[in-house]
């Protein structure tokens, strides 16, 4: 292995409290990426040297060397920063499934999430600048708000809210002349949640994809009658199990193709995995916000 991402998902999962849990003993990690280094009999598709991620991806990618089966592997260009490779799996393929799957979306519409600064947000807001779709993004309240709003309206947001900043009667008069919302998503819940609910127009649709701050989403029985609200779910999981290889791959193509032409960006930091146990200490929060942690395998 070259790289691999520490996912919420994965804490999860070795918390025991995950829907998909791998049969013990297990190794840790579900999306990375390696590099070929010897083959078995018959491999006829790939060749030593090769860079490959798991796919769909699979748990155990925690670790030196993995052997697996050559229909487990999908190969990638060399040319796409092993980081990069290692992460495409879940985090840019959930916001790119997210737009494209619950309403159908056309230049001129908007936006609007909370975790504005997760991985999935900041492909969510680049994703639809290339699309011509608006963003509204909500982040928490924090000593560096000011840059983080710079960042990610470099990145192509419209507009960018600190929590505090949303705590008026009428969040839409702060809509500057953007249409109303059409489509939300949401991975704090919580008031979170709530706040995304309010800036959504009639009929609009709430996608939630995880829950950070471990609150239920609360939604007036107003907003169900009066606005006809839609609350729906999204697991990147359930995507992979109705598709095949052979669908997924073009979406991971086009991916890595952002990410090579340098129209896809994330913030990551990338830790040798000797240090894993302080990238898994920055990937739980006990030093506060922290990009998202990627071990880096020696080779």
């Amino acid at each position: 292995m070259l790289a691999a991402p520490i996912n919420p998902s994965d804490i999860n999962r070795i918390e025991g409290v995950y829907p998909v849990r791998p049969s013990l003993p297990a190794v840790g990690g579900y999306e990375g990426v390696g590099e070929v280094e010897a083959l078995g009999y018959g491999v006829k598709n790939l060749s030593i040297g090769d860079r490959v991620i798991p796919s769909p991806p699979s748990s155990g990618t925690w670790q030196t060397y993995c052997v697996k089966e050559e229909s487990a592997w999908c190969k990638v260009p060399k040319d796409v920063p092993a980081e990069y490779a290692a992460t495409i799996s879940v985090n840019p393929s959930t916001a790119l499934r997210m737009l494209e799957d619950f309403v159908s979306l056309k230049a001129g519409d908007v936006v609007v999430q909370n975790g504005a600064t997760s991985m999935v947000g900041q492909c969510i807001i680049q994703l639809s600048y290339l699309r011509g779709i608006q963003t509204i993004n909500i982040v928490r309240d924090r000593p560096d708000l000011e840059d983080i709003k710079q960042r990610l309206k470099a990145m192509g947001g419209s507009e960018v809210f600190s929590e505090s900043e949303l705590e008026v009667k009428n969040v839409k008069s702060l809509l500057r002349g953007l249409p109303e919302p059409v489509l939300g998503f949401n991975c704090v819940g919580g008031n979170a949640a709530s706040v995304v609910l309010k800036f959504l127009r009639q009929g609009g649709t709430i996608v939630t994809y995880g829950g950070m701050s471990k609150k239920p989403i609360t939604v007036s029985t107003s907003s169900f009658i009066f606005k006809d609200l839609r609350l729906r779910g999204y697991w990147m999981q359930n995507w992979t199990n109705l598709h095949t290889v052979n669908e997924s791959k073009p979406m991971t193509d086009y991916l890595l193709r952002l990410v090579r032409d340098g129209q896809l960006k994330y913030v990551m930091e990338t830790v040798p995995f000797q240090d894993f146990n302080a990238a898994l200490q920055k990937a739980l929060g006990k030093e506060g916000h922290s990009p998202k942690q990627v071990l880096v395998f020696d080779k």
